[in-house]
């Protein structure tokens, strides 16, 4: 049986929170799950509620939240529906906590190529400027539109905000944005780069730490299902591994990263890929879980390599794919002084770290490996050359800081 979202959550330390002040509901919808949160507004915003809708599109869908304290609930299963249904669900459990009645600003994590290199208020022209753009990613933006329309019906007074994943890359320099096609197809087809909302993240905490290092050559990681790196100089990207759409760059989880573009002829001719069919193939069905065979889960991967090739091919793939990108950046950069690891994988696999950075000793990048083993914020040793670090991420944050922001210009 589904999860019943009419019922309210009784066991929640969200249903204690005070009504009173206004609050900011983020919303970061991949493929297949929408991460989302709620902040009190004033001064740092204070996270109040934080949960996941996993396995959309599935038989099995589940919601899963956490307590202000960062306790996590048990994930719940949900009845089985198509994406609007799903959506549905939701919003319609998200206003069974009182958290979200003091909702007056909803930002939206936005993943396409647009020019914007500022968060934007959600208009009419900026939607139907999203729905033209639809096809640059179909597996995200759909559904990020379906979330902004539905949120409009349900809560129209309520200002919705569009914070742009490729606007921290909008600093690339013009031969970093080019793809090397016919100019009669180029128009609005470039490089637009991803993950940007973390990648900004990483830069103000990393700014925290070490301001004089955020002035530097910085190599940015961040890996996790959705796996990409930028390389940034005096706080500004000038590249990155994601190009037009987030299937590009490094080997990801279901994701292929570069490909040789012949492989679209010859998958069409000689196996009768459709299109839609090959579109489906780079997004849910390559990567580690194409190499492997078995699973996109590269911590399954890690405990079944020493008995099964196919699951070593793709850690071992995803390890030099890595590497190589590093070396790239180093060579865009004019050398590298800061390395960070962020993202699910770069935060937690201490041995994918200690493998992707194997044999950098050239780059002055040395690993301490008590350090690295530990998941010390400084993994690299006192004395080396490049630091190299772990920092959390948090998109949801800068989700929240963008929308107050245009929330407090717009009061003006």
């Amino acid at each position: 049986m589904g999860f019943d979202l009419r019922a309210r959550t009784t066991v929640s330390a969200v249903s204690r929170t005070p009504r009173d002040g206004p609050s900011v509901l983020t919303i970061n919808a991949g493929s297949s799950s929408i991460r989302f949160a709620i902040y009190r507004i004033g001064g740092v915003p204070r996270r109040l509620l934080a949960g996941s809708l996993d396995a959309m599109g599935s038989k099995h869908p589940t919601l899963s939240f956490a307590e202000p304290d960062g306790a996590m609930q048990a994930a719940s299963p949900l009845a089985a529906g198509d994406q609007r249904a799903t959506i549905r669900r939701l919003l319609y459990w998200l206003e069974s906590q009182p958290a979200y009645h003091t909702v007056s600003v909803v930002g939206h994590r936005i993943v396409c190529g647009t020019n914007d290199t500022e968060p934007r208020p959600i208009t009419a022209t900026l939607l139907k400027e999203l729905r033209r753009l639809a096809s640059y990613d179909a597996d995200h933006l759909p559904q990020q539109i379906a979330l902004i329309d539905e949120v409009a019906r349900r809560r129209p007074e309520v200002r919705q905000v569009a914070c742009f994943d490729s606007a921290f890359h909008r600093t690339m320099p013009r031969v970093a944005k080019l793809l090397p096609i016919p100019r009669r197809y180029s128009a609005g087809v470039e490089r637009y780069g991803f993950h940007g909302l973390s990648y900004a993240y990483l830069m103000e905490a990393l700014r925290r730490i070490d301001p004089a290092a955020a002035k530097g050559r910085v190599i940015l990681a961040h890996l996790g299902s959705g796996a990409s790196m930028a390389a940034v100089h005096r706080g500004k990207s000038v590249d990155t591994s994601m190009g037009l759409t987030p299937t590009s760059g490094l080997v990801m989880s279901t994701r292929p990263g570069d490909l040789d573009p012949g492989l679209v002829y010859y998958l069409a001719r000689a196996k009768h890929v459709t299109a839609a069919r090959f579109q489906r193939m780079v997004n849910h069905e390559s990567g580690l879980l194409g190499v492997s065979g078995t699973s996109a889960d590269l911590r399954e991967l890690l405990a079944r390599e020493a008995r099964d090739e196919r699951a070593a091919d793709a850690v071992a793939l995803f390890c030099y794919q890595a590497k190589k990108w590093i070396g790239s950046f180093a060579a865009v950069l004019g050398g590298v002084e800061t390395l960070v690891f962020a993202g699910g994988i770069g935060e937690n696999a201490a041995l994918i770290r200690q493998r992707i950075c194997a044999g950098l000793g050239f780059l002055g990048i040395e690993l301490d490996r008590r350090r690295n083993n530990r998941h010390a914020p400084l993994i690299s040793p006192d004395v080396g050359r490049v630091a190299v670090r772990i920092i959390h991420t948090d998109e949801d944050f800068m989700i929240a800081k963008s929308a107050i922001r245009i929330l407090v210009k717009r009061a003006r």
